[in-house]
């Protein structure tokens, strides 16, 4: 018997999800090995309890059978995680060596692709504006998890999050207050409205959907790593398709290029931080 059982919390036998994990990474290209914890096993038991699923094999089933099923629970197995100006030197960075290549432009734009619930497009917005380009530019971000993006466009924010991101911000080179950008109200902080009046947060799958505009720059930051090889290289060729000449490519540090079938279109600019710039045809 197959049915999935939870000991204190956790699934009683790890290889019950193998197979799973395996028919998804076959047919959609996700890899959720490195998911194999505690935490996503009980994401899998939640998922079977709410339809009624009686075992693995059964969900495994449904899963191969119905795409439109699959989108729907990807939402409540990907866990958004993410902060303010996350990773303080890559944000210094893009504050010293890449917005000021802007001052002159006219308009700015830029794709967050896998922004989950906005904090890391919310601090682009903040740099945007405190190189006085804000008004310029517009951001957009996208994700496959709708909930992440209800809570982005919202822009509301538990308070410790701010005082988390205040760090952050500063050692990204920040001089003024994280504060000044959010009002308090009830334990919570509310995004100041003259950021959240220039982004634009949409669904959007790098599986199955196109390319999305021509694009200064784009961060897709510690997402391909969840994915398989010809998943990642859709995604990088869609990047390149949707960046315009000499535009931005910002990666994690877990993610890579190298390998991808589109190296040869970009040139690394910053190898630490995974930026990479696209050459012009």
């Amino acid at each position: 018997m197959d049915q999935l059982k939870l000991k204190g919390g956790e699934v009683s036998n790890d290889l019950e999800l193998t197979p799973l994990i395996a028919a998804i990474y076959e047919k959609y290209g996700y890899d959720f090995a490195q998911y194999a914890n505690p935490s996503f096993k009980r994401r899998i038991h939640d998922v079977m309890t709410k339809y009624n699923l009686k075992g693995i094999s059964e969900l495994q089933q449904k899963i191969l059978t119905t795409n439109d099923f699959f989108t729907t629970i990807l939402n409540e197995l990907t866990v958004p995680v993410t902060e303010f100006f996350r990773d303080p030197p890559f944000w210094k960075v893009l504050r010293e060596m890449i917005i000021p290549r802007f001052s002159l432009h006219a308009r700015i734009k830029i794709w967050c692709a896998g922004c989950a619930t906005g904090e890391e497009l919310y601090s682009m917005a903040i740099l945007l504006k405190e190189s006085n380009l804000l008004e310029r530019s517009m951001l957009y971000g996208t994700d496959i998890n709708v909930r992440a993006l209800q809570r982005a466009e919202e822009g509301v924010y538990p308070i410790s999050q701010i005082k988390e991101g205040t760090q952050n911000y500063f050692a990204a080179g920040g001089s003024e207050s994280l504060n000044k950008y959010f009002r308090s109200d009830y334990g919570r902080v509310i995004l100041d409205k003259s950021l959240s009046g220039k982004t634009v947060f949409s669904d959007h799958n790098l599986v199955t959907d196109s390319i999305f505009g021509e694009m200064d720059i784009i961060l897709c930051r510690n997402v391909l790593i969840y994915f398989g090889r010809a998943l990642q290289d859709r995604a990088i060729e869609l990047f390149k398709d949707s960046l315009v000449g000499r535009g931005f490519l910002c990666l994690g540090r877990a993610d890579t290029l190298s390998l991808s079938k589109s190296f040869k279109d970009f040139e690394e600019f910053h190898k630490r931080d995974r930026i990479y710039r696209k050459l012009v045809a």
